[in-house]
């Protein structure tokens, strides 16, 4: 697997997500993983327990991605020798920025709700209106069925997605930082600068294989965007583990769809007190014949400049596009393509953008696909066909 992302810092919190789903069984058993997963993927604040782990995996990521020797015995399936000296150096500094030293504060709580006001504007004294608006009249309209309202007004409100009534999460989560640059002792950065209009549900949390978790009646679902993401997480995370299937035992799942539950008070990160000296510098979990290669950013374009880089000629089986990395793509792309490989394009589905715009970038993937000879694998002129993924093959 090839990753080019723009942004180091992000390179980063992929590396720590890896790193939480391929943690040892011994360090973490499969329902403290789910939960530490989750909390770090989707939650502007973090339960205590979560900071403690990002500050004892950063330190040995630190001393892990800075020695050769040491990558190959705890985390071969991790390469990042493809990036320049100076994208890894800002990794680094995202591992430091994690750490819990004095001057390196990240108060997103101020970011979010400075950012909230901006966005909404005038509309602000009535966000809930807002957040329902975007709920009701359009997410659930573009196949987010499984969203429930108070998760998602929370997160709206607050930046936190997964909530549990035995967790309070009041610590930052520093892997949302972008832009790190050292200022003598500290660092200064962007603030937070992701996404406050859909949410992190969409990844795990609107379909399952078990058939009891998409239940709904009277327009109430069963059970949360957040209760589907638990119980998917435990089945991958499971299966990573034992190479075994899953079966989900529902009395550990919770019926919280249609409950209304009482959210606590966001305390303050001083409130808690913290001990840092776990040790959790086990090998990973083994993913034979599974490597991730994170690429130097640079990379996007010469790789598609095949003239001077033979190297990338009918190299991929399959490539994946995210929308905001759509404008970065050439006519030459596919040279890099393989044999009846197929190429993934993310549309703007899953934003609350305006209906006539979502079509309207539809239907440039569509025409880029068809500039560059791609065929669809299934017909996209269907009626009211609603499409996250356009997928096209390459015909020889």
């Amino acid at each position: 697997i090839y990753v080019i992302e723009g942004c180091p810092e992000l390179v980063a919190r992929y590396i720590i997500l890896l790193a939480i789903a391929l943690e040892n069984p011994e360090t973490l058993n499969l329902r403290l993983k789910t939960h530490l997963f989750m909390d770090v993927y989707g939650n502007s604040l973090l339960r205590p327990l979560s900071c403690q782990y990002l500050v004892y995996k950063t330190k040995c990521l630190m001393k892990t991605f800075s020695d050769r020797e040491i990558t190959a015995q705890i985390a071969p399936m991790i390469s990042i020798e493809r990036m320049k000296y100076r994208e890894r150096d800002n990794i680094e500094n995202a591992f430091e920025f994690w750490s819990p030293k004095p001057g390196y504060i990240f108060n997103i709580k101020e970011y979010w709700s400075t950012r909230l006001r901006k966005d909404l504007g005038i509309r602000y004294d009535f966000r809930e209106g807002s957040f329902d608006w975007d709920l009701n009249m359009v997410l659930k309209e573009r196949d987010a069925k499984q969203l429930c309202p108070q998760e998602y007004s929370y997160w709206r409100e607050t930046g936190i997605a997964f909530t549990f009534p035995e967790y309070e999460q009041c610590m930052p989560n520093k892997t949302y930082s972008l832009a790190l640059v050292r200022n003598g002792s500290t660092f200064l950065h962007r603030g937070y600068e992701g996404d406050m209009h859909t949410g992190p549900f969409c990844t795990f949390g609107l379909k399952s294989t078990d058939s009891r978790f998409t239940n709904s009646a009277h327009g109430e679902n069963d059970y949360r965007a957040t209760d589907v993401t638990e119980r998917n997480l435990m089945e991958l995370f499971h299966e990573l583990q034992n190479k075994s299937p899953y079966e989900h035992d529902i009395e550990f799942s919770r019926r919280y769809g249609s409950v209304k539950l009482l959210m606590g008070k966001i305390l303050s990160w001083n409130d808690y007190e913290q001990n840092y000296s776990q040790d959790c510098d086990k090998a990973w979990l083994s993913t034979e014949g599974v490597k991730v290669h994170f690429l130097s950013s640079d990379e996007i374009f010469s790789m598609q400049n095949t003239a001077t880089n033979s190297n990338w000629q009918s190299f991929f089986d399959v490539i994946f596009v995210g929308s905001n990395y759509f404008s970065f793509l050439r006519k030459e792309l596919s040279t890099i393509m393989n044999k009846n490989a197929l190429l993934l394009l993310e549309t703007k589905l899953r934003t609350v953008e305006r209906k006539e715009n979502v079509a309207e970038y539809e239907k440039k993937l569509k025409d880029f696909a068809k500039t560059i000879n791609l065929a669809p694998v299934i017909n996209y002129n269907a009626i009211n066909g609603k499409n996250s993924i356009l997928k096209f093959k390459k015909v020889n």
